[in-house]
């Protein structure tokens, strides 16, 4: 301990069971402690600088949970002496622009009693040295203890300046898509413009939907020098919502932010001179999609058109519902498609939901990625869906992961579910059915390739553990690893005069420890390698059973040439129904003749099931 005339500050408490840091003392006052110890000539063995920095500046880690709010905070294990001897072990360092760096070399002290001895630095003491030398904030602790335990020669960057954070200015942002109403045509990517379509038509939100958020002003944070001087930063300039909230909106404090909200659901308009932002009442569309009306539509949120949807006109949006007939093209990007009458040579799709159809569809096009189809009659249509449930169809050319239909005629059909109650052909129409089932050829390959990976593994791992024990049992090996242990473990201490001929025996089998231990690593690497691929096998096992399923296909009643035949698609490309409408067609039609048949009846009942494991193309 230093003497007292030298005793720590009050700050610092040193104590049987560690050395401790007064909780919430000033700054100022944690670090003239601590340099008072430094200049004693003492050192904090044991040191978390860590913990360190945080009671000194406030900066780096925060402190561990078990220590918060704690009057006493422990950093080290004990002071002790920094002896001069061992301080001129510590060489000069390197400032330029904010980083300290440092030449790690072999170090000899001189005990006074001849030939200086190695020996090796310490990072308390670094930490001291750095200090008096006044280096007192930011030293890399992770790069210095790992240049000491290297032992190896190298320049190291041991210490770096914080830099400020400079706070940042309060703003309002928008939270939702298209606030602003435009009506002048759509520019598109390519800088053209569709004159079909208005820039943005209808802005319209739900009650309680948020159009805009404050993002606060930070204060910023402050850096350091590597002396220690704090670098204060520049607070960011504060504003408030209520410049721009107008009627029909609300301010919430909501997730630590302020919210301007939607307080009823409608459309939104924006003042061009207060840049307030007010929400009116909601408009219900009567007078249909035209190019007078409204041009076509890309919409945000729900669509109700009461009249209808004329030739080539788009209505994009999700959750679309539409009373009168429709003849252009309805795209959702989710939710509901609802046309509560016919649509006629156009299109319905939706990314992610269900389609109805209440009326006829004609030669028109019905797909949805994800979710179910449901028309009442369709007649010479493209239709796709996870599921689709058809009344009657006739014509049809039909992709899905379940069909069900009551009356068939003329349709070309792939599912892995089929159920029909009426089925035959149409004029000139075939009635073709496909059973969807999956090629797992790509599994079976991978388990094959992993089982062999695996054997490869362990009996590359039996190799080197063989070699290695050819090593060890070697007399002079074996000798000197006894030894070693033995001296290790301090079950016995070698004289001066053996350590020399103990040495002599290490430099001896050198070599043979060295391939002992790539004998090892390769051990090792090869045992991880035959259970990294074990493992593989068994999740390739269970993906194939998962994939494999079953198909079936049902008819309950046949009046004329029905043909089945299974078709092979590939589970891992996506949905087998996620195609374009022409490649629904060919796929169907034109490419019919590739796939043998399976049942070829024209009367009576079809009911086929697939084998319970997936096949693969022949």
């Amino acid at each position: 301990m230093p003497s007292p005339a030298l005793a720590p500050q009050p700050a610092v408490v040193p104590r049987d069971d560690g050395v401790w840091l007064v909780a919430g003392v000033a700054p100022v006052d944690a670090q003239a402690a601590v340099g008072h110890v430094f200049l004693s000539g003492s050192c904090f063995a044991g040191l978390d600088y860590g913990v360190f920095l945080r009671m000194l500046f406030g900066a780096g880690p925060e402190l561990p949970e078990a220590q918060r709010e704690q009057p006493l905070v422990r950093f080290a294990d004990a002071i002790v002496p920094f002896v001069s001897a061992r301080r001129a072990l510590y060489k000069s360092v390197k400032i330029i622009a904010g980083e300290a760096d440092y030449f790690f070399e072999p170090v000899f002290l001189d005990t006074g009693e001849g030939e200086p001895q190695p020996a090796t630095l310490k990072f308390d003491e670094f930490v001291a040295d750095m200090w008096i030398k006044g280096i007192r904030f930011g030293i890399d602790a992770a790069a210095v203890r790992d240049a000491i335990a290297s032992g190896k020669p190298a320049r190291r960057v041991v210490a770096r300046r914080l830099d400020p954070v400079p706070g940042r200015d309060a703003a309002i942002v928008e939270v939702s898509d298209d606030l602003h109403r435009s009506n002048a045509p759509r520019e598109l990517a390519n800088g053209r413009f569709d004159l079909h379509t208005f820039q943005n038509r209808f802005p319209q939100v739900k009650a309680r939907v948020r159009l805009l958020r404050k993002e606060p002003r930070s204060e910023g944070s402050r850096g350091f020098e590597l002396s220690g001087i704090p670098i204060e930063a520049p607070a960011g300039k504060d504003l408030e919502l209520t410049r721009v909230a107008g009627q029909g909106t609300v301010i919430e404090h909501l997730d630590g932010y302020d919210y301007l909200i939607a307080a009823v659901e409608g459309f939104i308009n924006v003042d061009g001179k207060t840049q307030r932002l007010s929400i009116g009442p909601k408009i219900v569309s009567r007078e249909g999609v035209s190019v007078r009306t409204t041009g076509n539509l890309q919409l945000t949120g729900e669509y109700e058109e009461f009249g209808e949807v004329q030739e080539n006109r788009v209505v994009e949006g999700g959750n679309i519902t539409i009373h009168g007939d429709v003849f252009g093209n309805i795209a959702s990007r989710g939710g509901s498609v609802h046309l509560k009458r016919n649509l006629m040579g156009g299109s319905a799709a939706n990314v992610n939901g269900p389609i109805r159809i209440g009326g006829v569809a004609a030669n028109a096009v019905v797909q949805t990625k994800q979710g179910e189809v449901t028309i009442r009659q369709a007649q010479s249509c493209v239709i796709t869906g996870s599921k689709v449930t058809i009344r009657e169809a006739t014509n049809c050319e039909i992709i899905a992961d379940e069909v069900v239909i009551g009356n068939a005629t003329g349709c070309a059909i792939a599912a892995r579910r089929i159920a029909i109650d009426y089925a035959g052909p149409r004029k000139q129409s075939e009635m073709l059915l496909f059973a969807l089932v999956p090629d797992t050829t790509r599994y079976d390959d991978a388990i094959a390739d992993s089982l062999a990976r695996a054997a490869a593994g362990a009996a590359a791992a039996e190799r080197h553990k063989a070699a290695i024990d050819a090593i060890t049992t070697r007399q002079d090996v074996r000798s000197y690893l006894t030894l070693a242990t033995r001296v290790r473990k301090r079950e016995l201490t070698l004289t001066a005069e053996q350590l020399p001929r103990f040495h002599k025996m290490a430099e001896q089998v050198g070599p043979a420890l060295k391939d002992v231990a790539k004998l090892s690593l390769a051990g090792k690497e090869a045992q991880a390698q035959h259970d990294k691929m074990a493992e593989q096998v068994a999740l390739l096992r269970t993906r194939r059973t998962e994939i494999a399923g079953v198909s079936t296909c049902k008819v309950k009643m046949l009046s004329g040439d029905t043909m089945l035949r299974t078709m092979v698609f590939q589970p891992d490309a996506g949905p087998p129904h996620d195609l374009a409408p022409k490649d629904v067609k060919a796929k169907l039609r034109a490419g019919s003749w590739s796939h043998a048949p399976v049942v070829h009846a024209a009367q009576g009942t079809l009911a086929w099931t697939s084998a319970p494991e997936a096949t693969s193309p022949a």
